[in-house]
């Protein structure tokens, strides 16, 4: 009788142990508590917008908080460096960048490899950038007259950008080797200042996103000669592209993207790149991302991972030989 019942009370104390060890990995599934995502420059920019309304859409999905944090410095390497470093369990995030992931780690000695120490969750897209010109340069009506310019006075035009080693700059290098003049790289700290100046005349040309200089063009204060756009923009049909000027490489735009500490899980990565890719489909984010000249990007996990290594195999090299380096 005794060891019947001490047997009924073992197997209940058995069920009851499994139970408990079965709780723990049920309450784990993803995600069971915030998430945090790493905007990895100052608020106020468009990396931190985009990571706000990326985030808004995600907690909406999910039930769950996903906040932003951010972590400036470095030109974007502390943020990515944290995220770099984190668990990769799915809570945290990063909002990367083509500087972040590409250029820093070329014209620098980053903490972490672009590649290696990140896994590439989605790619959400970004502007194209513009050569535009100022009051000082009032006689150029075109990229052919800007060339032409440029080629018989080498070195006498100066070209801002929000900084060394931006997608502005390597676009300036670049179209310098397409075309062979010779300009002079001013590097700002920011695209605001850039403007600023441009716009004043204190320098004549500007190598920035068609969302810094739209408001400004519109005023008639700017002349946008081209853009790095796939097709000309919506709200300025009137500007060319570099391709339709027979340059096709100065195709290119600053991109963003969401990426993640290296390993982490698959089921994570595709239910994250699924929402993702969702909630950039969504009719308010792509009216709110419009004037921006934003060009939106629809890949999967795989094809993200492929299109930052091309990214990487494309604008290192130009970084590399560039005035950035600085290691």
């Amino acid at each position: 009788m005794k060891s019947g019942f001490f047997s009924v009370i073992a197997f209940m104390l058995a069920a009851l142990a499994g139970a408990l060890a079965s709780a723990p990995a049920q309450a784990q599934a993803w995600p069971s508590r915030p998430v945090k995502f790493v905007a990895p420059y100052t608020p106020g920019g468009s990396t931190d917008n985009l990571s706000r309304l990326l985030a808004q859409k995600l907690s909406a999905v999910y039930k769950q908080s996903v906040i932003v944090e951010n972590r400036p410095g470095a030109g974007g390497v502390v943020g990515s460096d944290f995220v770099a470093k984190s668990a990769p369990d799915g809570y945290t995030l990063l909002l990367s960048t083509l500087a972040t992931q590409v250029i820093a780690p070329a014209i620098q000695k980053t903490p972490y490899d672009g590649l290696r120490d990140f896994t590439y969750v989605a790619m959400l897209g970004g502007p194209a950038t513009t050569l535009s010109v100022g009051p000082g340069l009032a006689e150029v009506k075109d990229l052919k007259s800007f060339i032409a310019l440029a080629k018989s006075k080498p070195n006498a035009i100066g070209y801002g950008t929000p900084g060394n080693g931006t997608h502005g700059h390597l676009v300036g290098e670049l179209l310098k080797r397409l075309t062979g003049i010779e300009i002079s790289h001013v590097p700002y700290k920011g695209g605001m200042p850039a403007v600023t100046d441009l716009v004043a005349g204190h320098v004549p040309a500007g190598v920035l996103t068609v969302a810094s200089v739209g408001p400004h063009v519109r005023a008639g204060k700017l002349r946008t000669l081209a853009s790095t756009a796939a097709k000309r923009v919506a709200d300025f049909p009137e500007v060319p592209t570099f391709a339709e000027l027979g340059y096709p490489e100065l195709t290119s735009i600053t991109w963003f993207g969401v990426a993640a500490p290296a390993g982490l899980p698959a089921a994570v990565v595709e239910s994250l790149n699924q929402e993702i890719r969702k909630a950039m489909q969504a009719a308010d984010v792509r009216e709110r991302l419009r004037p921006e000249g934003f060009e939106f990007i629809d890949l999967d996990a795989a094809q993200t991972l492929e299109y930052v290594r091309a990214e990487t195999r494309r604008w290192q090299p130009i970084a590399k030989a560039s005035s950035a380096r600085n290691d």
